[in-house]
């Protein structure tokens, strides 16, 4: 841990060249006086920092002092290209080897370019969770699984009540929740197919000293968009009938589900009707309402019945 602070302190002091005592405190989230004692270890291993006294002064490096330490090891190298999820990078435990990363990249850029990531985070911030999500923590088997992820290790998980071992290849974070991608041993040998589990739900997670195989033909990228997909298809399980106005099919794409939009025009006759897939009649009845006199419900019954007497008391409503 202090190894690891104090390579950050020396590669900011390169990177920045001077900053006080507070800076560095700040930027390394520790105490001043923790900052002294690490300036000292750094001086008494070699390190030419010196202090500069008076108002304005802090530590800075000797004149054309350069470190050898910039290079990136495999761990930093892979969190560096997570730097724009710093949210994600929490959660899984890994900020502080990507802190390590991104000084060690600055530190590496000439003096014009060190300010690069700072006006890069100053122009975009990637903020994934939904609105009104509100803060939550991570679950507690995100950072175990994280690890096992990254080192390619086996773990013993309780998933729903049931004992699962696992071969973790990825993660994804969607709309606030974390979801892994696994295949279990058993299923790899008898030919079994990779499966998706929801973080939060796993009562534990164990990582195991067993390693495992990594399929290079897996792109987790690739399997979760036809995942999602085939879920999200999964859902319509009801079809409607509707007959549009011009106006209507205009609305069609931003009433339907992205997942049914194209089946619904591929549907779409001359006279306006057409068959639009929906998760229920009571799903489908609010989506109904926003074509507003622009639809007409032809099938099922129910939901005709259930837009007349909408309809009626609105009716009634606005006289």
């Amino acid at each position: 841990m202090r190894a690891a602070r104090l390579m950050s302190l020396l590669l900011l002091l390169q990177g920045r060249g001077g900053m006080t005592a507070a800076e560095l405190a700040k930027e390394l989230e520790v105490s001043e006086r923790t900052v002294h004692r690490d300036v000292l270890a750094l001086s008494e291993a070699g390190i030419p920092v010196y202090a500069d006294r008076g108002r304005g002064g802090g530590y800075r490096l000797l004149d054309g002092y350069r470190t050898r330490l910039t290079g990136l090891d495999r761990a930093e190298a892979e969190a560096l290209f997570l730097s724009g999820v710093p949210g994600a990078l929490r959660e899984m435990g890994l900020q502080e080897v990507a802190a390590t990363a991104r000084l060690k990249a600055a530190a590496a850029l000439s003096p014009g370019l060190r300010d690069a990531p700072a006006t890069a985070a100053q122009r975009f911030h990637l903020d994934a969770p939904g609105w009104f999500a509100g803060e939550k923590p991570p679950p507690d088997a995100l950072a175990p699984l994280a690890r096992a992820v990254w080192n390619d290790r086996r773990v013993a998980t309780v998933y729903k009540d049931r004992l699962r071992v696992l071969d973790p290849y990825g993660l994804v974070l969607k709309a606030g929740a974390w979801y892994l991608a696994a295949l279990a041993p058993s299923a790899r040998a008898g030919g079994g197919g990779f499966l998706i589990f929801r973080v939060d739900r796993f009562a534990s997670a164990e990582v195991l000293e067993e390693s495992f195989d990594r399929d290079l033909d897996f792109y987790l990228a690739a399997f979760w968009a036809e995942q999602s997909a085939g879920f999200s298809r999964s859902l319509l399980r009801t079809r409607i009938t509707l007959r549009l106005t011009e106006r209507g099919v205009r609305l069609l794409r931003f009433v339907a589900d992205p997942a049914a939009l194209d089946d619904a025009l591929a549907s779409l006759q001359p006279d306006g009707t057409v068959q639009l897939g929906v998760e229920g009649v009571n799903v489908a009845f609010s989506q109904v309402l926003r074509f507003g006199p622009e639809a007409e419900v032809l099938d099922p019954p129910e939901l005709r019945e259930m837009i007349r007497d909408a309809a009626a008391r609105m009716s009634a409503l606005y006289g």
